[in-house]
């Protein structure tokens, strides 16, 4: 039978479960993908906890998982694009990616070019619409300089990509092993530190990475990357947090993420930068779906670079 991705209760990894499931019928409007490979981000741990159940509740038995790429197999009756057979990069909001198969809107595939692997083209909606949105927050120039918290993560590293692609200059805060990888991107790495030591230890690189100032700043990790940045003389119109939503209210910053870019034509603009090799988008591992709990686990874990998958197929 086809399986899911479940969890009954909110609670650690260990509630997480794959379960035999029905196959699902396509609404009208809907198209059914064969799911090949499906990404993991960090904000579902954080749902699958309970640690958001004010915002995203959870409704039980709960599936997981926005991003995801596999194979048309079935469409609705009023469906004309994407045909059965149709290789798609897609994503669900309703919690449902990790898994066999997945219905959605057709207007929420785009069609996966050739030369974007599985691994990548699973993963890349979260993490590639989210680093597009913070990109445009932020307005950054020709010429002008970005500093990125976090940068060697899926988010970070796509943005890192998307702003050298416009000419700026980034400082890329990010921890060591990762430098020579965002040096090659064109980014300027900057040691990673956390707690007010390693914070103060990280303003002063930035601030002898850039004499001239800090223009703009995007916090893909918080913890107290917002007000380094206030510090470091950045208008909070120019500040966007990705994390830090007290910090974002407090000192009246943006906070733009997934969902201000959450449509299939950003998605597909994105898939096609990588398969023109203008854009690349890291995996760092991929696991079975049997193993969600080891993937969870790992992701959780120390930095990794890039994004972790679930691969169904």
């Amino acid at each position: 039978m086809p399986r899911a991705v479940r969890y009954d209760r909110y609670g650690a990894v260990g509630v997480l479960y794959v379960a035999d499931v029905a196959t699902p019928a396509p609404a009208a409007d809907e198209v059914v993908v064969e799911v090949v490979a499906a990404g993991l981000n960090p904000g579902e741990i954080g749902v699958r906890e309970g640690l958001a159940h004010s915002v995203w509740p959870a409704t039980f038995p709960s599936g997981q998982g926005s991003d995801f790429a596999g194979h048309v197999v079935a469409v609705g009756s009023a469906v004309s694009t994407a045909p059965i057979g149709t290789p798609v990069i897609g994503f669900t909001n309703r919690r449902a990616a990790q898994a066999d198969y997945v219905a959605v809107p057709a207007d929420q595939v785009t069609p996966k070019p050739a030369a974007v692997g599985w691994d990548v083209a699973g993963s890349l909606f979260v993490a590639g619409t989210t680093a597009y949105a913070a990109v445009r927050a932020v307005g950054a120039e020709p010429g002008e300089t970005v500093a990125i918290s976090a940068a060697a993560g899926g988010v970070g590293s796509l943005a890192v990509q998307l702003l050298r692609r416009q000419d700026v200059r980034v400082l890329a805060v990010a921890g060591e092993a990762n430098h020579d990888w965002l040096a090659s991107l064109g980014a300027v790495p900057i040691a990673y530190g956390e707690g007010a030591e390693g914070l103060a230890d990280v303003e002063e690189q930035l601030r002898g990475a850039a004499p001239g100032g800090v223009d703009a700043f995007i916090d893909a990790y918080g913890g107290g990357y917002v007000e380094l940045a206030l510090r470091l003389g950045v208008a909070p119109v120019r500040i966007n947090t990705l994390i830090d939503f007290p910090a974002a209210k407090k000192f009246g910053t943006k906070s733009d993420g997934n969902m201000t870019a959450a449509r299939s034509d950003v998605l597909a603009e994105l898939a096609a930068l990588i398969a023109e090799g203008e854009l690349s988008a890291a995996v760092s591992a991929t696991y079975p779906i049997e193993r969600v709990q080891e993937a969870y686990t790992a992701l959780a874990g120390p930095h990794s670079r890039g994004k972790i998958v679930l691969r169904m197929r």
